[in-house]
This record gives structure tokens, C-alpha cells and sequence, in this order.
């Protein structure tokens, strides 16, 4: 059987990410949340006329919201896979996921204040 090409490789891979992501949103309520929110962060950036230095920390925050939310499901999922019962371990394991997310999200947050909460104190 002949080799794909490397391009032909990337081209499914970012097709096997794609479904990964839409699957992600369809399927978790988690982060429905986070893509709610950041629907709402970016139409606040519009709105606010954000800087191009605070669109990029806007979009790298929120992306890495994302990512952490991904990770987190992934590893819940191969715990669930791997011990469907209770397992103090397991449950230890997913509480640390689930910790590095809202970690990331306290961060998002701060950053959301640092950018918006002058801007809101201008407008009185």
C-alpha cells in the first residue's frame, strides 16, 4: 500500500480535529457555557473597541479556556473508560482536571476585568 502524502495527512488530521471540536460543543454543557460567554466577551470587545493588545489576550484567554475545558473531558472520558465504577483514585484524577480549568478561569476572569472594567467606569 502506497504512503499518503504529508499533505494528504495534514489535511485529515485538522479533519479528525474539526469533528473533535464539534463534537466537544455539541456534546458537553460545559462548554456551551464557555462558547456562550465567549460570544458574549467578543461582542463586548466590539463593542468596547478593545485594542489589538487586548483582542490578542481576549482570544488567547478564551482559547485556552477552551483547551483546558477539551483536556478536561478527554481525561474524564478515559477515566470513565477506564474504571466506569467509583474509584477514589480516579476520582482524585478528574477533580485535578476539573481544578486546572478553573484555574484558567479565574485567570480569564481577572484578564476580563483588567480590560473591561475600565472601559465600564468611563462610560459614568
Amino acid at each position: 500500500m502506497p504512503k499518503e502524502s504529508f499533505l494528504k495527512n495534514r489535511w485529515k488530521s485538522v479533519g479528525f480535529a474539526l469533528s473533535g471540536a464539534f463534537l466537544l460543543i455539541r456534546t458537553e454543557a460545559s462548554i456551551k457555557v464557555q462558547v456562550f460567554i465567549a460570544v458574549v466577551m467578543t461582542a463586548a470587545g466590539f463593542f468596547f473597541e478593545i485594542s489589538s493588545t487586548e483582542w490578542i489576550l481576549q482570544i488567547l484567554t478564551i482559547a485556552c479556556i477552551m483547551g483546558a475545558e477539551g483536556l478536561n473531558t478527554a481525561i474524564e472520558k478515559v477515566c470513565n473508560y477506564i474504571q466506569p465504577e467509583f474509584d477514589k483514585k480516579i476520582g482524585i484524577i478528574k477533580d485535578v482536571s476539573a481544578g486546572a480549568v478553573m484555574l484558567v478561569s479565574i485567570a480569564a476572569t481577572i484578564i476580563g476585568f483588567i480590560i473591561y472594567l475600565p472601559k465600564i467606569f468611563l462610560m459614568f
